[in-house]
């Protein structure tokens, strides 16, 4: 009996130290982004349904402002209109008339006509 435990001992030290350790090496991936030069295009658009200067004209300036790609936003209304500059690798003409007639649940503001206005504005003054 003296006998069978040390060995015993060295058997499950034996096995013990003899096992393989997988080792997991994690591969990193790289992504790199390409920034594409962004393409500033101005346009004028008229907008229906505003019936007053704080809480229409103000909250559609405001609202087009935050939107991401859109670097200038002023609406006048007065004239029922807005100027708004937008990158094009961004945003489209279509989108900032979609964000302009979503506004309020899409029943409030309507965009009667766009042109695009030569003179690029890039930020807000």
């Amino acid at each position: 009996m003296k006998k069978i435990i040390p060995i015993l001992i060295l058997t499950f030290l034996f096995i013990s130290c003899s096992e393989n350790k997988k080792e997991t090496t994690a591969k990193k991936t790289e992504v790199k982004k390409t920034e594409v030069a962004a393409n500033y295009k101005s346009i004028e658009v008229d907008i229906e349904g505003m019936t007053c200067e704080i809480g229409c004209a103000r909250t559609i300036q405001s609202k087009l402002s935050k939107v991401d790609g859109v670097t200038y936003s002023k609406v006048n209304f007065e004239a029922k209109k807005g100027i708004f500059t937008y990158d094009s690798n961004k945003l489209s003409e279509q989108d900032i008339t979609n964000k302009i007639s979503g506004i309020g649940g899409g029943d409030l503001y309507s965009v009667t006509k766009t042109t695009e206005i030569k003179e690029v504005i890039k930020k807000n003054k």
